[in-house]
């Protein structure tokens, strides 16, 4: 009746799965915590992670989440109480801003890598944060190296 696949499988009545669970908490958890990296990475796609989950979850942010006030992931929290009503279109809204993201994430952990020994040769006294970093790479340009240069124009933080 139950197979065994790594995670807990469903049973041959259609019963929600462990994984699937595990799955839909993990989007949530990725798009609550990553909510404020789309405001600087909006460079990745035409709409950004939040216009995507707002265009998508409108109706339901009108008929679920109506009166919360947004911000700190209150309106993530209140679509993740009512994901039982979510519709496929807000659903898919969802996985696409966590996959945006995630490639924000992704390039951000490039451009510093590659910027590494800049950011600690020339920022290291640099609080991080409020782009802060960047501004400090900014100002040293003529002496950062080629390889952060082409990273962060990789990523779309420069010209």
């Amino acid at each position: 009746m139950f197979r065994k696949q790594g995670v807990f499988a469903a049973d041959n009545a259609g019963t929600k799965t462990m994984k699937g669970e595990v799955m839909k908490r993990s989007v949530f958890l990725i798009v609550a915590c990553c909510m404020m990296l789309m405001f600087t990475m909006s460079a990745f796609a035409e709409k950004g992670p939040v216009e995507t989950v707002v265009e998508g979850c409108k109706t339901e942010m009108q008929t679920y989440c109506k009166d919360v006030t947004m911000g700190e992931g209150r309106m993530l929290a209140c679509l993740y109480a009512h994901e039982d009503k979510l519709s496929g279109r807000c659903t898919y809204a969802i996985y696409d801003a966590a996959s945006q993201l995630e490639h924000a994430a992704v390039a951000l952990k490039h451009a510093a890598n590659e910027c590494k020994a800049d950011l600690k040769k020339y920022c290291a006294d640099v609080k991080p944060g409020e782009g802060r970093l960047l501004n400090c790479i900014d100002r040293h340009d003529k002496q950062v190296s080629s390889k952060c240069k082409q990273a962060l124009k990789d990523v779309g933080l420069k010209k």
